[in-house]
């Protein structure tokens, strides 16, 4: 779950990382007391969308006084950003910056470790400075076992090369954003910029959080910061329902058992589709308990995607053999019962798969197809989205 700017300055915050003081506003008239509690001077207006070129959109604006705060949030309200709508915006003290750095630590996942990068060349877009000068970026892997101490904080301010009368500091403030990540079961923790001001203090100007939602149990306050006004409803929905869901644009939907199968499936619904102009509309994974419950979970939220016209169900019988597989799909075509519109290509594999075909034949659905193999079905999936 990625966090709000605002959200990550409360969190940044929480566990001791300077931060300047801010607020948020839903309205200007929001905005104007909002600049007024901070004091009435000079405030900065920032979009908060989870998205970045904020700056370059014009959502990020100086205001030097309560008047000119509302006007710039009157603005920057209602607008879109790379196809995000800012509801929100956050009003932040402003600084007198002498220097700007930046520093992120990540999940490595090619590497199965933590990687931290630094530099002394902060507030542009990391990604631009990595091309076109990577040595201005210094990249230092982290061990998961023993995360950044003081001494790995001193090798990552050395390695980007800050100067030794900041280095201190920098690296107290690295420790705490290392306490951030760990603490907060965070995947990616950044700071861009995190600068240094003129009377000499090390302040995270920006903060930007990725949390994992494989953690959550661990964090109860976690579920409050997460924005359900803009969550897609298919996917909430799939949530509620604890299912493994990710909508994506296209016409055929997608079960199966296990991750690894619903992503082949994927890739073979692509490849039939090019021939029909069709693509994958999402990708769903039941699991091991398919039974009628969960497959008329995962059917009700896939027939209610508008843009569904075929749904493909892709099994491999294991634990979970092939005939309780069918019988649970054709109880969940009865409970479903008129809610079920949208032809169903089945095709089983593995334990039990004759008797689960056997059931599905004597069940004589008019709505489902049943194909032998796995590339002929996702072709007659594809050919059914393309026909509907």
């Amino acid at each position: 779950m990625d966090l709000y700017e605002y959200q990550a300055r409360d969190v940044f915050e929480k566990h001791g990382v300077p931060v300047l003081r801010g607020a948020v506003a839903t309205t200007p008239a929001e905005a104007r007391a909002a600049a007024e509690q901070l004091g009435g001077g000079t405030v900065v207006v920032k979009a908060q969308v989870k998205t970045g070129g904020r700056g370059k959109a014009g959502g990020v604006k100086l205001a030097h006084n309560p008047e000119e705060a509302e006007a710039h949030a009157e603005a920057i309200l209602g607008m879109d950003i790379k196809g995000h709508t800012v509801h929100r915006v956050m009003l932040a003290e402003g600084a007198a910056i002498a220097e700007e750095y930046y520093f992120s630590v990540l999940l490595d996942r090619a590497e199965r470790r933590y990687l931290a990068m630094a530099s002394v060349e902060g507030g542009m877009e990391i990604e631009q400075l990595a091309v076109e000068r990577p040595e201005a970026l210094a990249r230092v892997s982290v061990d998961p076992l023993v995360g950044i101490d003081s001494a790995k904080a001193a090798e990552i301010v050395s390695t980007a090369g800050f100067a030794p009368e900041v280095a201190d500091e920098v690296a107290a403030v690295i420790e705490k954003l290392w306490t951030v990540y760990q603490q907060e079961d965070a995947t990616l923790v950044e700071v861009n910029p995190l600068v240094r001001t003129e009377d000499g203090a090390i302040i995270a100007l920006d903060a930007k959080v990725t949390l994992d939602d494989n953690a959550a149990f661990r964090h109860e306050d976690h579920a409050a910061l997460e924005d359900r006004a803009a969550a897609d409803p298919l996917e909430a929905k799939a949530k509620q329902l604890d299912l493994n869901y990710v909508k994506l644009d296209g016409q055929v939907g997608i079960i199966g058992n296990g991750a690894g199968l619903v992503m082949s499936t994927l890739d073979v619904v692509a490849y039939a589709g090019e021939q029909y102009g069709t693509k994958p509309a999402n990708f769903l994974d039941i699991g091991g308990g398919a039974n009628a419950q969960v497959m008329a979970n995962g059917l009700d939220v896939i027939l209610g995607d508008d843009q569904v016209r075929s749904v493909f169900v892709n099994v491999f019988g294991g634990i979970t053999a092939c005939d309780e597989v069918a019988s649970g799909i054709v109880k969940a075509l009865e409970i479903l019962g008129d809610a079920a519109t949208k032809p169903l290509v089945v095709r089983l594999d593995g334990n039990n798969v004759e008797e689960g075909r056997a059931i599905l034949a004597d069940a004589n659905h008019p709505l489902v197809t049943v194909v032998p193999t796995m590339d002929e079905a996702a072709a007659k999936a594809a050919e059914l989205a393309a026909a509907n």
